[in-house]
């Protein structure tokens, strides 16, 4: 995996924990806050930490903000900072940006300046684990967008013995399974005559009223 070199704007939980993961990764990172006291906190562990006000583009110049792979904005409570700190980034021409949103509204502006990625930590968080409580088939999901994603879970009973072709997820529900793991085993883009055993986990794709209906199914 080739080492990048990722940026993040705000020195809070949320922009410490990405900055720890990233790090532990492998990746260089460079981490901004315009508090010395959390730049001093996270200087061990960054690859370089310094205290800077994120909408002056004269300073991010400075820092060849431009070069690296992805720059992260995880400014807390400060809207206006994020925002500004944000459509300064997409005005310099900063190849990807990712922004964390602290609410609905916040998170339409940032997707309306043009930021490549809006985030939603704590509401991604609790409709998680709201599923999770609900549900015993879900082991995993990824929302790649707001009604789209990947899913990983236990086979309903409806479809145990029947090949993906008769299976009718396609057709009906619009949904793709990418793998099908039976044990220790994994079969990825199985073929249209795989058979559905029961207890086997299905990786699949597709809109998130049709992974919830498939959910549903028994």
């Amino acid at each position: 995996m080739r080492k990048k070199q990722y940026a993040v704007i705000g020195i809070g939980r949320f922009g410490e924990s990405l900055i720890r993961e990233l790090v532990r990764m492998g990746h260089e990172v460079l981490a901004i806050d315009t508090d010395e006291s959390r730049v001093q906190d996270i200087a061990d562990i960054a690859t370089q930490a310094v205290q800077a006000d994120s909408m002056d583009d004269k300073v991010l110049r400075a820092l060849d903000i431009t070069s690296f792979d992805a720059v992260i904005v995880a400014i807390g409570e400060d809207i206006e900072a994020s925002i500004l700190t944000s459509l300064t980034l997409k005005d310099m021409g900063v190849r990807k940006t990712i922004a964390k949103a602290q609410n609905h509204m916040h998170g339409k502006v940032l997707a309306k300046i043009g930021v490549d990625i809006v985030v939603h930590p704590e509401r991604d968080m609790a409709i998680r684990l709201a599923r999770t409580l609900v549900s015993n088939s879900i082991i995993e999901h990824i929302d790649l967008s707001a009604d789209y994603g990947i899913w990983e879970l236990v086979t309903p009973r409806t479809l145990v013995g029947k090949n993906l072709q008769n299976s009718g997820l396609r057709p009906k529900l619009g949904i793709n399974i990418l793998a099908i793991k039976t044990g220790d085993s994994i079969e990825v883009s199985p073929p249209p005559e795989h058979v559905i055993n029961k207890d086997d986990i299905l990786v699949v794709i597709g809109p998130t009223r049709s992974l919830e209906k498939l959910n549903e199914m028994d």
